[in-house]
């Protein structure tokens, strides 16, 4: 069976290269999606020593993806049904990832703050997220103008939070990304 990507918007190498993404890392991509198109690409640059978590609410997607996983033979590959709304609701251990990616996620979200919340929970010191969301206003594609993500709000909430903002990037024409750094205690 083929399967689409996902790469025609966002293009997960960068992604990877800004994460500082190696081998052996524990990474989670929150909000999946069906066709997982960080997960599969990140578990060959982790390796056997690392470990990907796909996060998502929709059990079916995960089915889906642990299949797929499991076909191509990845024994990195954890699928984990959340609702990363819920601070402690997240089955992945305290303290445990380098780096949480979070694609066109958190604009569809009600509770923003706790979604980063439960991110700061899960990351190592000297972790980092990786946000990229929808940032065009009046285009078909993504949530109506009224959700699109206040990028200023998530950067005054990491400094606020024990974050640094390290970086600050367009992807693409319609989407915009920040890498958070998280400090060490």
């Amino acid at each position: 069976m083929t399967y689409h990507s996902g790469n025609q918007l966002i293009n997960p190498q960068v992604l990877f290269e800004k994460a500082h993404l190696r081998p052996g890392a524990h990474v989670a991509d929150f909000g999946c999606g069906q066709t997982g198109h960080l997960v599969f690409p990140a578990s060959k640059i982790i390796g056997e020593k690392g470990v990907i978590y796909a996060v998502d609410i929709l059990r079916d997607i995960l089915a889906q993806i642990d299949k797929r996983a499991k076909d191509a033979g990845m024994v990195n590959m954890h699928a984990v049904w959340s609702n990363i709304e819920m601070v402690g609701g997240t089955a992945i251990p305290e303290k445990s990832l380098d780096t949480i990616f979070m694609v066109s996620v958190l604009s569809y979200c009600d509770k923003q703050e706790e979604v980063l919340k439960e991110s700061a929970r899960l990351l190592k010191d000297k972790g980092r997220i990786v946000l990229v969301d929808w940032q065009k206003k009046g285009i078909p594609l993504g949530p109506g103008d009224d959700k699109l993500l206040d990028f200023s709000a998530v950067t005054q909430w990491a400094t606020a939070n024990g974050f640094a903002l390290q970086e600050e990037f367009d992807h693409g024409p319609y989407h915009h990304g920040v890498v958070l750094f998280k400090h060490g205690t």
